[in-house]
Protein backbone atom coordinates (compact mmCIF):
# COMPACT_ATOMS: atom_id res chain seq x y z
CA UNK A 1 0.00 0.00 0.00
CA UNK A 2 1.09 3.27 -1.07
CA UNK A 3 0.69 6.02 1.54
CA UNK A 4 2.13 9.93 2.32
CA UNK A 5 2.24 11.63 5.66
CA UNK A 6 1.40 15.04 5.87
CA UNK A 7 3.73 17.22 8.83
CA UNK A 8 1.87 20.72 9.24
CA UNK A 9 0.04 22.98 11.10
CA UNK A 10 -2.94 21.23 12.16
CA UNK A 11 -0.95 18.19 13.10
CA UNK A 12 -0.33 14.70 11.23
CA UNK A 13 -2.21 12.93 9.02
CA UNK A 14 -1.85 9.77 7.03
CA UNK A 15 -3.35 8.89 3.63
CA UNK A 16 -3.45 6.38 1.37
CA UNK A 17 -2.61 7.28 -2.04
CA UNK A 18 -5.12 6.60 -5.09
CA UNK A 19 -4.66 5.98 -8.73
CA UNK A 20 -4.53 10.09 -8.57
CA UNK A 21 -3.70 12.42 -6.13
CA UNK A 22 -4.02 16.17 -5.59
CA UNK A 23 -2.29 17.97 -2.72
CA UNK A 24 -3.56 21.61 -2.28
CA UNK A 25 -5.24 24.74 0.09
CA UNK A 26 -8.74 24.07 -1.82
CA UNK A 27 -11.13 22.06 -0.27
CA UNK A 28 -11.67 20.07 -3.57
CA UNK A 29 -8.30 18.70 -3.60
CA UNK A 30 -8.06 14.73 -2.79
CA UNK A 31 -5.54 15.62 -0.05
CA UNK A 32 -6.51 19.19 1.54
CA UNK A 33 -3.05 21.09 2.63
CA UNK A 34 -3.87 23.91 5.19
CA UNK A 35 -1.14 25.90 4.84
CA UNK A 36 -1.06 29.80 3.63
CA UNK A 37 1.76 29.18 1.42
CA UNK A 38 0.64 26.07 -0.18
CA UNK A 39 -1.23 26.52 -3.71
CA UNK A 40 -4.68 26.12 -4.60
CA UNK A 41 -3.93 23.16 -6.41
CA UNK A 42 -0.12 22.34 -6.18
CA UNK A 43 0.96 19.49 -7.16
CA UNK A 44 -0.69 15.81 -8.08
CA UNK A 45 0.63 12.06 -7.47
CA UNK A 46 -0.16 9.59 -10.12
CA UNK A 47 0.24 6.10 -10.49
CA UNK A 48 1.56 5.78 -13.63
CA UNK A 49 2.67 1.56 -14.66
CA UNK A 50 3.07 1.16 -10.67
CA UNK A 51 5.42 3.80 -9.40
CA UNK A 52 3.91 7.06 -8.09
CA UNK A 53 4.97 10.01 -10.14
CA UNK A 54 4.60 13.33 -8.48
CA UNK A 55 4.20 16.60 -10.83
CA UNK A 56 4.10 19.91 -10.03
CA UNK A 57 1.67 22.14 -11.10
CA UNK A 58 2.97 25.24 -11.59
CA UNK A 59 3.17 25.91 -7.73
CA UNK A 60 4.34 29.68 -6.57
CA UNK A 61 6.53 28.23 -3.66
CA UNK A 62 7.58 25.42 -5.80
CA UNK A 63 8.03 21.49 -4.44
CA UNK A 64 10.34 19.91 -3.06
CA UNK A 65 12.11 16.66 -2.82
CA UNK A 66 14.50 15.66 -0.37
CA UNK A 67 15.38 19.21 -0.26
CA UNK A 68 15.57 19.88 -4.51
CA UNK A 69 13.23 21.85 -6.25
CA UNK A 70 11.71 19.64 -8.83
CA UNK A 71 8.73 19.78 -11.61
CA UNK A 72 8.41 16.04 -12.07
CA UNK A 73 9.90 12.88 -10.28
CA UNK A 74 9.57 9.57 -9.38
CA UNK A 75 8.96 8.75 -5.87
CA UNK A 76 10.69 6.09 -3.99
CA UNK A 77 9.81 4.93 -0.29
CA UNK A 78 10.95 7.40 1.93
CA UNK A 79 11.00 10.10 -0.09
CA UNK A 80 10.57 13.71 1.74
CA UNK A 81 8.47 16.43 0.36
CA UNK A 82 8.12 20.32 0.95
CA UNK A 83 4.79 22.13 -0.22
CA UNK A 84 5.30 25.31 1.47
CA UNK A 85 5.93 24.91 5.01
CA UNK A 86 4.45 21.53 4.91
CA UNK A 87 6.44 18.31 5.18
CA UNK A 88 5.13 15.70 3.54
CA UNK A 89 6.42 11.62 3.71
CA UNK A 90 6.09 9.13 0.90
CA UNK A 91 5.59 5.64 1.78
CA UNK A 92 5.56 2.88 -0.36
CA UNK A 93 5.76 -0.71 1.24
CA UNK A 94 4.48 -2.84 -2.02
CA UNK A 95 6.56 -5.58 -3.52
CA UNK A 96 8.13 -3.95 -6.62
CA UNK A 97 5.94 -4.77 -9.82
CA UNK A 98 7.69 -6.49 -12.70
CA UNK A 99 8.55 -4.69 -15.57
CA UNK A 100 10.50 -1.88 -16.61
CA UNK A 101 8.83 1.91 -16.37
CA UNK A 102 8.64 3.39 -19.51
CA UNK A 103 10.89 5.00 -21.40
CA UNK A 104 8.58 8.40 -21.79
CA UNK A 105 7.95 8.10 -18.78
CA UNK A 106 11.59 8.07 -16.92
CA UNK A 107 12.07 10.75 -19.44
CA UNK A 108 9.83 13.05 -17.84
CA UNK A 109 10.39 11.89 -13.83
CA UNK A 110 13.06 15.10 -13.94
CA UNK A 111 13.27 18.08 -16.06
CA UNK A 112 15.21 20.10 -13.40
CA UNK A 113 16.95 18.41 -11.40
CA UNK A 114 20.13 15.61 -11.56
CA UNK A 115 19.66 11.96 -11.53
CA UNK A 116 18.51 10.50 -8.28
CA UNK A 117 20.92 8.24 -6.19
CA UNK A 118 19.46 4.94 -5.87
CA UNK A 119 19.60 4.86 -2.45
CA UNK A 120 17.33 7.78 -0.16
CA UNK A 121 20.03 9.60 1.78
CA UNK A 122 19.95 8.77 5.22
CA UNK A 123 17.43 9.88 7.82
CA UNK A 124 17.12 12.27 10.56
CA UNK A 125 19.93 14.44 11.86
CA UNK A 126 23.16 14.48 9.80
CA UNK A 127 25.33 17.09 11.43
CA UNK A 128 29.27 16.63 11.77
CA UNK A 129 31.37 19.65 13.23
CA UNK A 130 34.28 21.52 10.83
CA UNK A 131 36.35 24.75 11.81
CA UNK A 132 33.49 27.26 12.44
CA UNK A 133 31.19 25.63 10.50
CA UNK A 134 28.20 22.93 10.80
CA UNK A 135 27.62 20.70 8.33
CA UNK A 136 24.05 18.56 7.31
CA UNK A 137 22.87 17.01 3.67
CA UNK A 138 20.73 20.36 2.98
CA UNK A 139 24.24 22.35 3.32
CA UNK A 140 26.48 19.68 1.59
CA UNK A 141 23.99 20.28 -1.60
CA UNK A 142 24.55 23.77 -1.14
CA UNK A 143 28.36 23.67 -1.28
CA UNK A 144 27.85 21.84 -4.71
CA UNK A 145 26.14 24.71 -6.11
CA UNK A 146 28.13 27.11 -4.91
CA UNK A 147 32.46 26.87 -4.63
CA UNK A 148 32.75 30.25 -2.73
CA UNK A 149 35.01 33.07 -4.26
CA UNK A 150 37.48 31.55 -7.19
CA UNK A 151 40.72 32.70 -7.84
CA UNK A 152 40.48 35.22 -10.49
CA UNK A 153 41.76 33.04 -13.25
CA UNK A 154 38.81 30.89 -12.77
CA UNK A 155 36.73 33.87 -13.44
CA UNK A 156 34.53 33.57 -16.62
CA UNK A 157 31.29 34.95 -15.59
CA UNK A 158 31.56 39.57 -15.74
CA UNK A 159 27.86 39.24 -13.63
CA UNK A 160 29.16 36.64 -11.26
CA UNK A 161 32.19 39.01 -11.04
CA UNK A 162 30.26 42.34 -10.40
CA UNK A 163 28.23 40.55 -7.36
CA UNK A 164 30.92 39.34 -5.59
CA UNK A 165 32.65 42.82 -6.12
CA UNK A 166 29.68 44.28 -4.64
CA UNK A 167 29.69 42.55 -1.73
CA UNK A 168 33.07 41.77 -1.32
CA UNK A 169 32.80 45.63 -1.47
CA UNK A 170 29.73 46.17 0.58
CA UNK A 171 31.25 43.89 3.65
CA UNK A 172 34.74 45.77 3.67
CA UNK A 173 32.66 49.39 4.53
CA UNK A 174 30.49 47.91 7.02
CA UNK A 175 34.02 46.13 8.48
CA UNK A 176 35.37 49.66 8.61
CA UNK A 177 32.27 51.25 9.96
CA UNK A 178 31.91 48.65 12.66
CA UNK A 179 35.70 49.56 13.73
CA UNK A 180 34.75 53.09 14.57
CA UNK A 181 31.12 52.54 16.24
CA UNK A 182 31.28 52.86 19.61
CA UNK A 183 27.76 52.91 20.13
CA UNK A 184 26.36 49.23 20.26
CA UNK A 185 23.26 49.72 18.75
CA UNK A 186 24.38 51.56 16.07
CA UNK A 187 26.61 49.06 15.37
CA UNK A 188 24.00 46.35 15.09
CA UNK A 189 21.85 48.32 12.61
CA UNK A 190 24.61 48.71 10.40
CA UNK A 191 25.12 45.18 9.90
CA UNK A 192 21.27 44.44 9.33
CA UNK A 193 21.43 47.55 6.93
CA UNK A 194 24.18 45.54 5.08
CA UNK A 195 22.70 42.29 4.95
CA UNK A 196 19.41 43.76 3.52
CA UNK A 197 21.29 45.37 0.50
CA UNK A 198 23.74 41.97 -0.21
CA UNK A 199 20.77 39.32 0.85
CA UNK A 200 17.31 38.32 -0.12
CA UNK A 201 16.20 38.59 3.28
CA UNK A 202 12.78 39.33 4.61
CA UNK A 203 14.42 39.80 8.21
CA UNK A 204 16.65 40.27 10.39
CA UNK A 205 17.48 40.28 13.91
CA UNK A 206 20.73 40.22 16.38
CA UNK A 207 20.49 38.94 19.43
CA UNK A 208 22.71 39.43 23.17
CA UNK A 209 22.51 38.60 26.43
CA UNK A 210 21.74 41.22 29.05
CA UNK A 211 22.78 41.70 32.53
CA UNK A 212 20.15 39.00 33.51
CA UNK A 213 21.85 36.17 31.08
CA UNK A 214 18.68 36.35 29.19
CA UNK A 215 19.17 36.37 25.43
CA UNK A 216 17.23 39.40 23.96
CA UNK A 217 16.43 41.06 20.57
CA UNK A 218 19.01 44.23 20.16
CA UNK A 219 18.17 44.92 17.08
CA UNK A 220 15.17 44.38 14.60
CA UNK A 221 14.85 44.78 10.80
CA UNK A 222 12.11 43.45 8.43
CA UNK A 223 11.23 43.95 4.67
CA UNK A 224 8.01 45.04 5.04
CA UNK A 225 6.76 47.21 7.41
CA UNK A 226 5.82 46.28 11.09
CA UNK A 227 2.65 47.13 12.31
CA UNK A 228 2.44 48.77 16.20
CA UNK A 229 3.02 46.33 18.61
CA UNK A 230 3.49 43.22 16.31
CA UNK A 231 6.13 40.85 17.51
CA UNK A 232 8.61 39.33 15.66
CA UNK A 233 8.75 36.03 16.45
CA UNK A 234 12.16 33.45 16.58
CA UNK A 235 12.74 30.03 15.74
CA UNK A 236 14.56 28.91 19.18
CA UNK A 237 15.55 25.47 17.20
CA UNK A 238 17.80 27.35 15.05
CA UNK A 239 18.84 29.59 18.06
CA UNK A 240 19.68 26.27 19.84
CA UNK A 241 21.41 24.72 17.21
CA UNK A 242 23.91 28.29 16.75
CA UNK A 243 24.61 28.50 20.44
CA UNK A 244 24.92 24.62 21.30
CA UNK A 245 27.55 23.55 18.33
CA UNK A 246 28.61 27.98 18.84
CA UNK A 247 29.07 27.12 14.61
CA UNK A 248 26.76 28.99 12.03
CA UNK A 249 24.14 27.41 10.71
CA UNK A 250 22.55 27.79 6.94
CA UNK A 251 20.07 26.10 5.25
CA UNK A 252 18.27 26.84 2.04
CA UNK A 253 14.90 24.91 3.14
CA UNK A 254 14.32 25.09 7.15
CA UNK A 255 11.07 23.51 6.49
CA UNK A 256 12.75 19.82 4.99
CA UNK A 257 16.20 20.61 6.91
CA UNK A 258 16.84 17.37 8.88
CA UNK A 259 18.21 19.96 11.91
CA UNK A 260 15.08 21.25 12.53
CA UNK A 261 12.80 18.66 11.92
CA UNK A 262 9.61 19.07 14.60
CA UNK A 263 10.21 22.63 15.05
CA UNK A 264 6.82 24.23 15.03
CA UNK A 265 7.90 27.71 14.95
CA UNK A 266 9.20 27.03 11.60
CA UNK A 267 6.34 25.22 10.53
CA UNK A 268 4.19 27.99 11.52
CA UNK A 269 5.94 30.69 10.20
CA UNK A 270 7.06 29.65 6.64
CA UNK A 271 10.88 30.27 7.26
CA UNK A 272 12.37 28.85 3.92
CA UNK A 273 15.82 29.97 3.65
CA UNK A 274 17.70 30.68 7.09
CA UNK A 275 20.99 31.89 8.09
CA UNK A 276 22.30 32.40 11.86
CA UNK A 277 26.22 33.60 12.27
CA UNK A 278 27.15 33.35 16.73
CA UNK A 279 28.97 36.31 17.88
CA UNK A 280 32.12 34.87 19.27
CA UNK A 281 34.76 36.21 21.52
CA UNK A 282 36.95 33.98 23.43
CA UNK A 283 35.65 30.98 22.42
CA UNK A 284 31.93 32.52 24.41
CA UNK A 285 28.72 33.15 22.36
CA UNK A 286 27.58 36.46 23.78
CA UNK A 287 25.10 36.74 20.90
CA UNK A 288 24.10 36.03 17.45
CA UNK A 289 22.74 37.12 14.21
CA UNK A 290 19.78 35.40 11.98
CA UNK A 291 18.74 36.63 8.67
CA UNK A 292 15.59 34.61 7.25
CA UNK A 293 13.44 34.50 4.33
CA UNK A 294 9.74 33.01 4.37
CA UNK A 295 9.21 33.48 0.81
CA UNK A 296 12.48 32.06 -1.34
CA UNK A 297 14.17 28.87 -0.68
CA UNK A 298 18.13 28.98 -1.74
CA UNK A 299 18.03 33.17 -0.46
CA UNK A 300 21.45 32.37 0.68
CA UNK A 301 24.51 31.09 -0.53
CA UNK A 302 27.72 29.29 0.88
CA UNK A 303 29.44 32.25 0.04
CA UNK A 304 27.22 34.94 2.07
CA UNK A 305 27.63 32.66 5.26
CA UNK A 306 31.35 32.94 4.77
CA UNK A 307 31.22 37.02 4.38
CA UNK A 308 29.00 37.70 7.16
CA UNK A 309 30.50 35.33 9.42
CA UNK A 310 33.54 37.64 8.94
CA UNK A 311 31.53 40.36 9.77
CA UNK A 312 30.19 39.16 12.44
CA UNK A 313 33.69 37.96 14.19
CA UNK A 314 34.23 41.76 13.02
CA UNK A 315 31.58 42.63 14.69
CA UNK A 316 31.83 40.62 17.73
CA UNK A 317 35.36 42.29 18.64
CA UNK A 318 33.48 46.22 18.15
CA UNK A 319 30.99 44.85 20.34
CA UNK A 320 33.07 43.40 23.05
CA UNK A 321 35.13 46.85 23.44
CA UNK A 322 32.07 48.65 23.12
CA UNK A 323 30.79 46.83 25.95
CA UNK A 324 34.17 46.71 27.96
CA UNK A 325 34.46 50.42 27.70
CA UNK A 326 31.02 51.32 28.89
CA UNK A 327 31.97 48.93 32.04
CA UNK A 328 34.94 50.63 32.00
CA UNK A 329 33.12 54.04 31.72
CA UNK A 330 30.41 52.98 34.42
CA UNK A 331 33.00 51.48 37.15
CA UNK A 332 34.98 54.35 36.78
CA UNK A 333 31.91 56.92 37.60
CA UNK A 334 31.12 53.75 40.41
CA UNK A 335 34.43 54.11 41.75
CA UNK A 336 34.47 57.73 41.86
CA UNK A 337 31.02 57.57 43.56
CA UNK A 338 32.64 55.49 46.02
CA UNK A 339 35.77 57.34 46.70
CA UNK A 340 33.61 60.34 47.57
CA UNK A 341 31.83 58.14 50.60
CA UNK A 342 34.58 55.69 51.40
CA UNK A 343 37.92 55.75 51.95
CA UNK A 344 39.99 55.09 48.78
CA UNK A 345 41.03 51.53 50.34
CA UNK A 346 37.29 50.39 51.33
CA UNK A 347 36.50 51.95 47.64
CA UNK A 348 38.81 49.63 46.12
CA UNK A 349 37.51 46.55 47.95
CA UNK A 350 33.62 47.25 47.34
CA UNK A 351 34.84 47.60 43.21
CA UNK A 352 36.59 44.41 43.27
CA UNK A 353 34.11 42.18 44.96
CA UNK A 354 35.87 41.74 48.13
CA UNK A 355 33.02 43.55 49.92
CA UNK A 356 29.65 43.07 48.91
CA UNK A 357 26.94 45.92 49.73
CA UNK A 358 23.88 44.62 49.09
CA UNK A 359 20.43 46.43 48.41
CA UNK A 360 17.73 46.53 50.76
CA UNK A 361 19.90 46.47 53.76
CA UNK A 362 21.18 44.02 56.42
CA UNK A 363 21.22 44.53 59.77
CA UNK A 364 24.80 45.09 61.21
CA UNK A 365 26.43 46.82 64.28
CA UNK A 366 27.59 50.37 63.51
CA UNK A 367 29.10 53.72 64.73
CA UNK A 368 27.24 56.66 63.83
CA UNK A 369 29.11 60.20 64.21
CA UNK A 370 27.24 63.37 63.54
CA UNK A 371 28.74 66.84 63.84
CA UNK A 372 26.93 70.20 63.34
CA UNK A 373 28.32 73.94 63.12
CA UNK A 374 27.13 75.86 66.31
CA UNK A 375 25.22 79.40 65.53
CA UNK A 376 25.22 78.36 61.64
CA UNK A 377 21.74 80.22 61.21
CA UNK A 378 23.12 83.15 62.72
CA UNK A 379 26.34 83.34 60.72
CA UNK A 380 24.30 82.58 57.28
CA UNK A 381 22.67 85.83 57.89
CA UNK A 382 25.76 87.54 58.09
CA UNK A 383 27.87 86.27 56.06
CA UNK A 384 27.45 86.62 52.14
CA UNK A 385 26.38 83.34 50.34
CA UNK A 386 29.07 82.94 48.48
CA UNK A 387 31.09 83.18 51.41
CA UNK A 388 29.27 80.51 53.12
CA UNK A 389 29.64 78.20 50.34
CA UNK A 390 33.42 78.72 50.28
CA UNK A 391 33.86 78.17 54.40
CA UNK A 392 31.51 75.05 53.86
CA UNK A 393 34.06 73.68 51.50
CA UNK A 394 37.12 74.16 53.18
CA UNK A 395 35.54 72.57 56.40
CA UNK A 396 33.90 69.40 54.69
CA UNK A 397 36.87 69.12 52.92
CA UNK A 398 39.28 68.78 56.19
CA UNK A 399 36.74 66.59 57.83
CA UNK A 400 36.27 64.18 55.52
CA UNK A 401 40.05 63.18 54.77
CA UNK A 402 39.81 62.60 58.68
CA UNK A 403 36.99 60.67 58.63
CA UNK A 404 38.66 58.62 55.84
CA UNK A 405 41.84 58.57 57.50
CA UNK A 406 40.24 56.27 60.11
CA UNK A 407 38.57 54.69 57.33
CA UNK A 408 35.35 55.75 57.87
CA UNK A 409 32.62 55.94 55.60
CA UNK A 410 30.78 59.59 54.93
CA UNK A 411 27.32 58.52 54.63
CA UNK A 412 25.98 62.76 53.66
CA UNK A 413 25.80 66.48 53.85
CA UNK A 414 22.74 68.10 55.41
CA UNK A 415 23.32 71.31 55.20
CA UNK A 416 26.56 72.19 57.57
CA UNK A 417 25.78 68.41 59.39
CA UNK A 418 28.12 65.70 58.78
CA UNK A 419 26.94 61.89 59.32
CA UNK A 420 29.57 59.61 59.04
CA UNK A 421 30.12 55.61 59.56
CA UNK A 422 32.21 53.33 61.25
CA UNK A 423 31.32 49.72 60.60
CA UNK A 424 29.30 49.65 57.42
CA UNK A 425 30.15 48.58 54.81
CA UNK A 426 33.61 47.36 56.23
CA UNK A 427 33.71 46.13 59.77
CA UNK A 428 36.91 46.93 62.18
CA UNK A 429 37.16 45.33 65.58
CA UNK A 430 37.69 49.00 67.32
CA UNK A 431 35.00 50.71 65.02
CA UNK A 432 33.64 52.96 68.14
CA UNK A 433 37.47 53.53 68.91
CA UNK A 434 37.96 54.72 65.44
CA UNK A 435 35.15 57.32 65.57
CA UNK A 436 35.90 58.58 68.73
CA UNK A 437 39.48 58.92 67.69
CA UNK A 438 38.30 60.42 64.25
CA UNK A 439 36.23 63.37 66.69
CA UNK A 440 39.01 64.09 68.51
CA UNK A 441 40.91 64.76 65.11
CA UNK A 442 38.59 66.99 63.86
CA UNK A 443 38.41 68.66 67.35
CA UNK A 444 42.21 69.25 67.19
CA UNK A 445 42.17 70.25 62.78
CA UNK A 446 39.27 72.83 63.57
CA UNK A 447 41.24 75.01 66.18
CA UNK A 448 44.30 75.16 63.25
CA UNK A 449 41.35 75.98 60.70
CA UNK A 450 40.05 78.68 63.03
CA UNK A 451 43.86 80.11 63.20
CA UNK A 452 44.22 80.55 59.97
CA UNK A 453 40.47 82.09 59.71
CA UNK A 454 41.32 84.72 62.30
CA UNK A 455 44.22 85.98 60.73
CA UNK A 456 41.83 86.77 57.86
CA UNK A 457 39.48 88.18 59.86
CA UNK A 458 37.05 85.68 59.47
CA UNK A 459 34.83 83.97 62.13
CA UNK A 460 35.55 81.20 64.08
CA UNK A 461 33.89 77.44 63.43
CA UNK A 462 32.66 75.72 66.32
CA UNK A 463 30.92 72.43 65.88
CA UNK A 464 29.16 69.66 68.40
CA UNK A 465 29.86 65.52 67.82
CA UNK A 466 27.28 63.49 68.95
CA UNK A 467 28.96 59.52 68.53
CA UNK A 468 26.38 56.30 69.29
CA UNK A 469 27.15 52.52 69.10
CA UNK A 470 24.13 49.67 68.11
CA UNK A 471 22.06 47.95 65.67
CA UNK A 472 21.22 49.63 62.16
CA UNK A 473 19.95 48.64 59.03
CA UNK A 474 22.96 49.19 56.24
CA UNK A 475 22.64 49.06 52.16
CA UNK A 476 21.13 50.92 49.47
CA UNK A 477 17.74 52.18 50.36
CA UNK A 478 16.12 54.68 47.52
CA UNK A 479 13.92 54.45 44.26
CA UNK A 480 15.44 52.79 41.10
CA UNK A 481 16.00 56.18 39.81
CA UNK A 482 17.87 57.14 42.82
CA UNK A 483 19.63 54.69 45.11
CA UNK A 484 22.44 55.60 48.49
CA UNK A 485 24.41 53.87 50.44
CA UNK A 486 23.29 54.61 54.02
CA UNK A 487 21.93 53.17 57.84
CA UNK A 488 18.53 54.02 59.49
CA UNK A 489 17.63 52.93 62.57
CA UNK A 490 16.63 53.60 66.42
CA UNK A 491 21.14 53.79 66.62
CA UNK A 492 21.24 56.58 64.04
CA UNK A 493 18.68 58.75 65.37
CA UNK A 494 20.13 58.62 69.23
CA UNK A 495 23.28 59.55 67.02
CA UNK A 496 22.12 62.34 66.01
CA UNK A 497 20.13 63.54 68.98
CA UNK A 498 23.56 63.67 71.16
CA UNK A 499 25.33 66.24 68.53
CA UNK A 500 22.08 68.49 69.04
CA UNK A 501 22.99 68.69 73.02
CA UNK A 502 26.29 68.73 72.25
CA UNK A 503 27.39 72.23 73.00
CA UNK A 504 30.49 73.64 70.67
CA UNK A 505 33.44 71.92 71.16
CA UNK A 506 32.11 69.10 72.83
CA UNK A 507 32.08 65.38 72.08
CA UNK A 508 29.36 63.05 73.30
CA UNK A 509 28.90 59.80 73.51
CA UNK A 510 26.49 57.13 74.31
CA UNK A 511 26.77 54.20 76.97
CA UNK A 512 27.02 51.85 74.70
CA UNK A 513 30.04 53.25 73.09
CA UNK A 514 31.66 54.71 75.76
CA UNK A 515 31.86 50.97 77.01
CA UNK A 516 33.51 49.90 73.80
CA UNK A 517 36.12 52.68 74.26
CA UNK A 518 36.91 53.16 77.75
CA UNK A 519 39.83 52.02 78.22
CA UNK A 520 41.05 54.03 75.00
CA UNK A 521 39.50 57.64 75.94
CA UNK A 522 38.78 59.52 79.14
CA UNK A 523 35.27 60.77 79.64
CA UNK A 524 33.30 62.00 82.10
CA UNK A 525 29.43 61.25 83.12
CA UNK A 526 26.86 63.96 82.52
CA UNK A 527 23.39 64.29 83.83
CA UNK A 528 21.09 61.87 82.03
CA UNK A 529 20.03 63.35 79.32
CA UNK A 530 16.28 64.20 77.45
CA UNK A 531 16.59 63.63 73.73
CA UNK A 532 13.80 63.77 71.73
CA UNK A 533 11.83 60.84 70.76
CA UNK A 534 12.79 58.83 73.99
CA UNK A 535 10.96 58.87 77.02
CA UNK A 536 13.38 58.02 79.26
CA UNK A 537 16.61 60.36 79.74
CA UNK A 538 19.94 58.45 78.42
CA UNK A 539 22.90 58.27 79.81
CA UNK A 540 25.33 60.37 78.33
CA UNK A 541 29.64 61.12 78.43
CA UNK A 542 31.91 63.99 77.61
CA UNK A 543 35.11 62.66 75.60
CA UNK A 544 38.32 64.23 77.29
CA UNK A 545 41.02 62.80 75.16
CA UNK A 546 43.18 60.00 75.52
CA UNK A 547 43.40 56.96 78.30
CA UNK A 548 47.19 58.53 79.85
CA UNK A 549 49.85 55.90 78.45
CA UNK A 550 46.92 54.31 76.45
CA UNK A 551 47.12 53.14 72.61
CA UNK A 552 44.82 56.10 71.46
CA UNK A 553 47.45 56.81 68.23
CA UNK A 554 46.45 60.96 68.05
CA UNK A 555 50.41 61.23 68.68
CA UNK A 556 50.40 62.03 65.20
CA UNK A 557 48.01 64.62 65.62
CA UNK A 558 48.79 66.35 68.68
CA UNK A 559 47.29 66.04 71.81
CA UNK A 560 43.33 66.88 71.69
CA UNK A 561 42.74 67.37 75.62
Amino acid sequence: MARITIIGPEGTQERELGEHNTLGRLPGNTHQVLDRIVSKEHCHIDRIEGRYVLKDLGSLNGTFVNGERVSEVVLEDGDELALGSTRVRFHDDRPREGGAFSTAAMVATRTTQPPRPKTPPPRGPQVTMTPGMVESHIRTKIAQRDKGFLPEQLVTDEAVLRSDYEKLRASYEVIRAIGVEMNVDGLLGKLLDTAFQLLPADRGVVLLYDDAGELVPRSVRTKRPQAEGEEVVLSTTIIDVVLRDKAAVLSHDASVDSRFQGAHSIIMQGIRSSMAVPLLHSDEVFGLMVLDSQIATNAFTEKDLELFQNIANQAAISIQNTLYARKLEEEAITRQRFQRLLSPAIAEQVLSGKVEIRKGGELREATVLFTDIRGFTAMSESIAAPEIVDMLNEYFERMVEIIFANEGTLDKFVGDEIMALFGAPVAHDDDPVRAVRTALQMKRDLRKLNVERAAQGQPSIEVGVGINTGEVVAGYLGSSKALEYTVIGDTVNTGARFCSVAKAGQILISETTYQRVRHVFRAEPLPPAHVKGKSLPLCIYSVLGPVEGGTADLASEGRTD
